[in-house]
């Protein structure tokens, strides 16, 4: 029978936890040694105070070197400079790496390629022979040592830690930030740096393992600082003075040798113990970065009678291999002010894909291939990507699918919306806009401060919904708002999504599978089916008289709760294969009103009178 973890024995600890203990003991009883080493030792270890090659004795622990020198205060005293270089040096190398992995992982592209190369090259490098020539070239001594050392082992914790950043980078709160407009800079050091901390740690400790080597290393062949004792440069001295032709190296090569033991071992100890705990839930206690000031909103000339979302011909393929999958083809939709417009489709449909490119935040694979998307007059598409940010949070807004993963674990809610805010507000007023978002979409006070495990699922997409008001924008794309909810928090969503475009006065692109609730909140309906939109109108019009068979076929899947009551019926089929469309009209393999024309012309979109449009050769007489 297996055994729980609540069934484990009450001393069972984790190994991680004991190595850990153990490594932190080791490393603690060097840096002891360290601290107390005038206390220690009475004797200056670099003045001699006894006979050359003096045995172990009461004056003397660990004897005396070939002039005298005692060899106790010498080990006491190296361990400060060892460590000194071991620690300083793995700073230096983790910062460099750590700076290269955040800047690369969040930027990609260009960046993310010339960064990538030059750690390839650092690390095809045998580092310690590249360690040995850059000392003999730059010369010896404390801080040279350190930056050779730091100069060398950086690329290692980049490459680690940059996978890591890459997948922070495409956690749905980092996706959410990026979707309330805040800036590259600020995300990186708000939501990814915390998250890669305790990885980051880790990289620290194991850099700090290789560098107390590389510093022995380079001490014991004649490249270390010579007025500095170290263990390397006491291991130089015994080896250079003939140490292992006597018994001297018993007292003299030992004690160093052990000493560099103990700190290999405890360093990949703690380090083993460290890298066990790297998880992104424990940057909960992460020290927060100063917060830049806040921004105004700047000020778009929409002119008058501007919509607030106007998009035509978009197209947005993914680059796969040979031939390019095509995702979202020739769409174009206009949300005026004021008004709810809804898109609706099965899944991979390409809703959320045209929701991204909405935004601007279009990722390779991906690419928008043409069309304009202009969202309160500026075109997004060939805005700058610090002018497209201020757009973001400020002018539109994303409430994307799933509210659990759109909000950071790390941070309490009224934190997040409170970081939104202060976009365009300075602390305070931050904080009084996220209390103040918090009570108007139902949250209770003393909820403000939980954090995102600790709320239900409609409280979370109520925080969700706050954060994408921070603002005021003027237009809000919701992205299956209501998906994963029971049906009375989906009504009570739907109702709150209602009163707040009653309340703001902003438009509102609903993007859903659900027709009927979509019906139920939008002003006009866009269908689309395989990329493309196949049916667009007035609500009323498209729910009464349908004039594509799938939008026909959507309405009749669903259930009614009014009316005259009906069977179910199924859309029999599966959505085509992305790669490989049929011919035709794309739905005609799955659609009842199918005839031979449907498998060859491709229909466009037909105006039938009183807005409403259907892509469908039924109507094209």
């Amino acid at each position: 029978m297996s055994v729980t973890p609540a069934a484990r024995p009450a001393q069972w600890r984790p190994p991680g936890l004991t190595l850990g203990v153990t490594g932190a003991g080791l490393i603690a009883l060097l840096v002891a040694a360290a601290l107390f080493a005038p206390l220690l030792a009475s004797h200056d270890p670099t003045v001699p105070t006894g006979l050359p090659f003096e045995p172990p004795s009461g004056a003397h622990p660990l004897g005396t070197n070939d002039v005298g020198e005692d060899l106790w205060a010498q080990l006491l005293y190296g361990t400060r400079i060892s460590l000194v270089i071991a620690l300083v040096s793995a700073l230096v190398a983790v910062t460099i790496g750590l700076a290269v992995a955040l800047v690369a992982g969040y930027y990609r592209g260009k960046v993310e390629t010339v960064s990538m190369r030059i750690v390839d090259l650092a690390l095809a490098f045998p580092f310690l022979v590249l360690v040995i020539v850059l000392a003999a070239f730059l010369g010896r001594g404390l801080l040279t040592t350190i930056v050779v050392i730091g100069a060398v082992i950086w690329a290692r914790p980049a490459r680690v830690l940059r996978s890591q950043v890459l997948e922070a980078r495409e956690s749905g709160h980092v996706v959410a930030a990026r979707a309330m407009g805040a800036s590259g800079p600020r995300i990186m050091g708000r939501h990814i740096l915390p998250r890669v901390a305790p990885l980051t740690a880790a990289q620290f400790v194991r850099a700090a393992n290789v560098s107390v080597l590389l510093e022995a290393s380079l001490a014991f062949l004649g490249l270390g600082d010579p007025t500095r004792v170290s263990w390397g440069t006491i291991l130089h001295f015994a080896n250079a003075r003939n140490a292992f032709l006597t018994d001297a190296w018993r007292w003299w090569a030992l004690p160093p040798g052990l000493a560099l033991t103990v700190a290999v071992v405890g360093f990949a100890f703690l380090g083993y113990a460290v890298e066990e705990r790297a998880d992104p839930r424990l940057t909960r206690g992460a020290r927060r970065p100063v917060r830049p000031a806040a921004r105004p909103p700047e000020v778009v000339d929409r002119g008058p009678g501007e919509p607030a979302l106007k998009v035509r011909d978009l197209t947005v393929q993914y680059a796969t291999g040979n031939s390019p999958m095509t995702a979202v083809e020739k769409v174009s939709l206009t949300v005026p002010r004021g008004r709810i417009v809804g898109l609706v489709g099965e899944s991979g449909s390409g809703k959320t894909t045209l929701a991204m490119a909405l935004l601007g935040l279009t990722r390779p694979p991906a690419r928008v291939v043409s069309g304009d998307v202009r969202v309160a007059g500026r075109d997004v598409g060939r805005a700058r990507p610090s002018l497209l940010a201020t757009l973001r949070g400020r002018e539109v807004a994303l409430i994307p699918q799933s509210a659990m993963n759109a909000l950071n674990p790390a941070y309490p809610a009224h934190r997040q919306i409170a970081e939104a805010a202060a976009l365009t507000r300075a602390g305070p007023h931050a904080a009084a806009r996220a209390t103040e978002l918090l009570e108007l979409v139902g949250i209770p006070r003393p909820r403000h401060r939980a954090f995102p495990h600790e709320l239900s699922g409609g409280m979370r997409q109520r925080v969700v919904i706050a954060m994408a008001l921070a603002n005021n924008p003027s237009l809000l794309v919701a992205d299956e708002p209501v998906t994963g909810l029971d049906v009375v928090t989906q009504a009570r969503i739907v109702e709150l999504l209602l009163g707040l475009r009653e309340r703001f006065g902003m438009a509102m692109l609903l993007i859903s599978h659900d027709l009927p609730l979509t019906a139920t909140v939008a002003d006009d309906v866009l269908v689309m089916y395989a990329g493309r939109v196949v049916e667009q109108g007035p609500t009323s019009r498209v729910t009464t008289a349908p004039a594509h068979p799938y939008t026909r076929q959507l309405l009749q899947a669903s259930p009614r709760l009014h009316g005259p009551h009906a069977p179910l019926a199924g859309i029999e089929g599966e959505m085509p294969d992305p790669f490989d469309p049929p011919p035709g009209c794309r739905f005609h393999p799955r659609c009842p009103d199918a005839f031979d024309r449907c498998r060859g012309a491709d229909p466009p979109l037909l105006d039938l009178g009183d807005g409403q449009r259907a892509a469908c050769l039924l109507y094209d007489s």
